[in-house]
């Protein structure tokens, strides 16, 4: 995440795979005054995780301080944050505020995506829509999470993003559920599997982007890989094409209707 004072902003989606590595970066001006990261996690609000002064060494939050995969670098134009051996609770947009001439200012944000399979067995798949999709017709997203031994209820989350937009936003949520699944046929399995739906309905071109289903569960959120919905626009161009040679018609005949009607007089 880049943060500049012109205000032009870089926004992105980062997808981490469970245990690697990944450096969030601010890029501020000399002049900056003080800076700090925040996180927000999904349902929750936004919680204070690093800050610094202007040329002194930054120092995380009382919450994170002894998270010893969580790192800073603190230089001249620059505070970053690295995450070491990422976990699924890492998860959640992470947004860099700079004070300048006592005026903060925000970026848009990261958003982070932990995924792959935990030690737990804990995993939440989504399936790709197979069919191409037209304008007007309807669809039916599946979320399907394996619980593993996590007992009790969970949330979960729908994200939509969209091209050309800065981050993904809620758009469904599913509270504190816990009756749609199903336990594993398998003698002493602790695993059980929920099946979500995210129906869809007369589609448009604004539907069109990536979903992603998260689940909110053991202190823990878990990301889906996403799935993409794609509207064929070819149908909307004929549509449009159809509708314009009507109106073209419609003042051609209007004209002429006109025209006659003055020659006759």
């Amino acid at each position: 995440m880049l943060i500049y004072f012109s205000h032009t902003y870089w926004t992105l989606i980062e997808k981490v795979q469970l245990g690697d590595s990944v450096t969030l970066t601010c890029f501020c001006p000399e002049e900056t005054t003080f800076v700090a990261w925040f996180k927000q996690a999904v349902g929750q609000k936004p919680q204070l995780m690093a800050k610094a002064l202007r040329y002194v060494s930054g120092k995380f939050d009382e919450e994170y301080e002894n998270i010893k995969r969580y790192s800073l670098q603190n230089a001249k134009g620059s505070f970053n944050v690295t995450i070491s051996n990422a976990e699924p609770s890492d998860s959640a947009v992470y947004y860099c505020a700079a004070v300048f001439l006592h005026e903060v200012t925000f970026g848009n944000g990261t958003f982070v995506i932990i995924t792959g399979k935990d030690s737990n067995s804990r995993t939440v798949v989504q399936q790709p829509v197979s069919d191409t999709v037209q304008p007007g017709d309807s669809v039916s997203l599946q979320c399907t999470i394996e619980t593993g031994s996590c007992a009790g209820e969970h949330s979960v989350y729908w994200f939509r993003h969209g091209s050309g937009e800065s981050l993904p936003g809620v758009i469904y949520s599913h509270g504190n559920r816990s009756d749609e699944c199903e336990k594993s046929p398998e003698a002493g399995s602790p695993t059980r599997s929920c099946v979500y739906s995210l129906p869809k309905r007369n589609l448009s071109l604004s539907d069109a982007g990536t979903y992603y289903c998260a689940v909110a569960m053991c202190g823990e959120v878990l990301f889906g890989n996403g799935t993409q919905l794609d509207i064929d626009e070819m149908m909307v161009l004929i549509c449009l094409s159809i509708i314009r040679a009507g109106l073209l018609l419609c003042a051609l005949l209007i004209f002429t209707l006109c025209y006659g009607a003055v020659k006759v007089s």
